[in-house]
């Protein structure tokens, strides 16, 4: 229990990126979290999209920044783009994918992987170029676009410091 919470304590949102692709073995460890996530009545409506090829990448962070109206990274350099995508045929289909968002971003860290909650993916794939991504993808049914966590290596050790927690964040009920 104490390692878990210290993974939850320490764990940071990175946002610069070393270019060098994570390993293959941090990346299945990642996932496999991400697919023991709650979801609702256990119908484990989300799919995760591993993208690390660099031209579906770049044009995955294009159209994210293009919902943004800017021309800047928003992966900020991450060579891996895990997308989260939820059914929306289940009533849960947000909550469902914030929990895996939740699992890969904390399986990410406890591999000694840097990651960040990259949102837009709803935009993206609602518009025609993401429902054509989804098509090429072989991903059939109707899909909301949940979050895209990005994983990489972090640019330096300077991971930003945890901000204190406010005092009102828990309110007792006994």
């Amino acid at each position: 229990m104490e390692s878990t919470l210290k993974d939850l304590k320490e764990r940071r949102s990175i946002r610069a990126y070393k270019p060098e692709q994570i390993k293959e073995e941090e990346l299945q460890k990642i996932l496999e979290a991400g697919t023991y996530a709650p979801t609702g009545m256990g119908a484990q409506s989300p799919k995760i999209v591993v993208v690390q090829d660099k031209e579906t990448r770049d044009y995955l962070s294009e159209l994210n920044a293009g919902v943004m109206g800017t021309d800047t990274d928003p992966f900020y350099g991450a060579p891996t783009v895990l997308v989260v995508l939820a059914s929306k045929e289940q009533p849960t289909c947000l909550e469902d994918g914030a929990l895996v968002m939740g699992n890969l971003l904390n399986a990410a860290y406890a591999a000694g992987v840097g990651s960040c909650w990259i949102h837009r993916a709803k935009e993206v794939f609602d518009s025609e170029e993401g429902k054509a991504l989804l098509k090429k993808w072989g991903i059939e049914g109707d899909y909301a676009g949940i979050g895209h966590c990005i994983l990489g290596y972090p640019a330096d050790d300077a991971a930003p410091q945890a901000a204190p927690r406010k005092d009102d964040y828990i309110v007792y009920v006994r």
